[in-house]
């Protein structure tokens, strides 16, 4: 284990889960010293061939004619399935929307489930261009599939942290409308104007998010008053805490607060991955006993988590009849 520039810690989730105990607990506080700034490295098992296979599809799908790639935007999602244009989403309140596109896909339940009758904005038809690009649908869901199962894995090691009981996350992960997300950020030389920037400060609305890799540098972490680079050592994911985690564990573990800006000089385009982690949209984010003590009262009151994820929504201009700044045509 080795702490990076900014107290970014990496740490290996097999040793958690085959390793000595004292493996197992230098796991566990190796993440917990991490989380203090929202983000830790983390070694996996999912194969880099699956990465590429998916990075290599999505730049073909990207680089399609703009015409093409709107035939799979879905009106109502709400950014939660098929494309998003350029200068859609906004971070929180910001009037200036970042410059990037994205596709956006994630599992399905069946029809007439109780979750997808309650939540139906939720739970819509998966759209992915697999008619523009033979083979993109399979390769993204086995992403998908693999970046979950390291998600509920590590959860585990959160659980485990926090004084719960490991599988404490794994019954509001059943069904939960985790996302994936594939993002292209174009070279900055093409955006609108010197105001604009990959992705501005925010702080995800989920339990974690999982980063398997980025094609160029960019991400960068607010610790302190100070902005730290995100490079993991080569092979290793980036997991962050997302805002629901936050209030879950009463503020002991803290968003990871993050941005993407193009370097000095930078050119090129940047691709990246992420995986939304998120519980189903009944659950209760009820602050845990476990966290909460004399020395730390509880700071928050309960809320739905599909209400919070449509507050925050809205707050980031992906609600299409609420927009606050357009979308480039």
């Amino acid at each position: 284990m080795t702490t990076t520039t900014g107290g970014i810690l990496d740490v290996d989730l097999l040793r958690f889960e085959q390793g000595t105990r004292a493996e197992r607990q230098a796991v566990i506080d190796g993440v917990t010293r991490s989380l203090e700034t929202g983000f830790v490295y983390v070694a996996h098992d999912l194969e880099s061939e699956v990465i590429d296979r998916a990075y290599e599809l999505l730049a073909t799908f990207f680089h399609l004619p703009r015409e093409e790639k709107d035939r799979y935007v879905v009106e109502g999602s709400m950014g939660q399935t098929g494309y998003t244009g350029l200068l859609v989403e906004t971070a929180a309140q910001n009037a200036t929307p970042d410059w990037k596109e994205m596709l956006n896909w994630g599992p399905e339940v069946p029809h007439g489930h109780p979750l997808q009758r309650r939540f139906p904005h939720r739970y819509m038809e998966r759209t992915l261009p697999e008619p523009s690009v033979p083979g993109i649908e399979d390769a993204l869901m086995q992403l998908y599939d693999r970046l979950f199962d390291i998600q509920r894995r590590f959860l585990r090691v959160i659980a485990v942290g926090i004084g719960a009981d490991a599988g404490f996350f794994d019954g509001m992960l059943t069904d939960g409308p985790t996302l994936s997300r594939a993002i292209r950020y174009p070279p900055m030389t093409e955006a609108p104007d010197h105001d604009h920037i990959w992705a501005g400060e925010h702080g995800d609305i989920n339990l974690i998010t999982a980063l398997p890799r980025a094609t160029r540098r960019g991400l960068q972490v607010k610790v302190g008053e100070d902005w730290v680079d995100a490079i993991p050592p080569d092979g290793l994911a980036i997991i962050n805490t997302g805002l629901m985690l936050e209030r879950l564990t009463n503020g002991r573990i803290p968003t990871g607060v993050h941005r993407v800006i193009a370097g000095a000089g930078e050119t090129d385009e940047r691709y990246s991955v992420v995986q939304f982690c998120h519980p189903t949209p009944w659950t209760l984010l009820t602050p845990l006993a476990c966290c909460i003590d004399e020395a730390h009262p509880q700071r928050e009151s309960a809320i739905q988590a599909g209400d919070w994820l449509d507050q925050v929504l809205y707050d980031i201009n992906l609600i299409e009849d609420a927009r606050r700044v357009g979308d480039a045509s």
